[in-house]
């Protein structure tokens, strides 16, 4: 029997840079970006994992900057209630809430997203 011996790959900080730059494009997932580079997306999400664990708080602290903006309330248009429909697949669910509880219907979409 032989000792076959499995050599990992290495990747250079550049070929990183651009795949995860490739993956913020609109339009465009992990696995399609790693698929095209011969890369396993496991892989690719490890990076950008790492990516984001090196985010400095300096970095993270540009949101100190914002400021809100005060938006005048849209022009009623008769509807009543926020319409909801949900496709994964063959399956589709419609959801209507009442307008009044639209904190409610952002808490319950979050969950469901997740």
């Amino acid at each position: 029997m032989t000792d076959t011996k499995i050599q990992r790959r290495r990747y250079g900080a550049t070929l990183k840079a651009q795949i995860l730059a490739e993956c913020e494009q609109p339009g465009m997932s992990v696995a399609r970006v790693a698929m095209a580079h011969g890369i396993n997306a496991n892989i690719v999400h490890k990076w950008r994992r790492q990516s984001l664990a090196r985010c400095t708080p300096v970095t993270m602290s540009a949101m100190d900057g914002f400021i809100p903006v005060p938006i005048a309330p849209a022009a009623s248009s008769g509807a009543a209630d926020i319409r909801l429909e949900l496709r994964r697949g063959p399956v589709s669910v419609a959801v209507s809430w009442p307008m009044a509880a639209t904190t409610e219907c952002a808490h319950w979409l979050r969950e469901v997203l997740r």
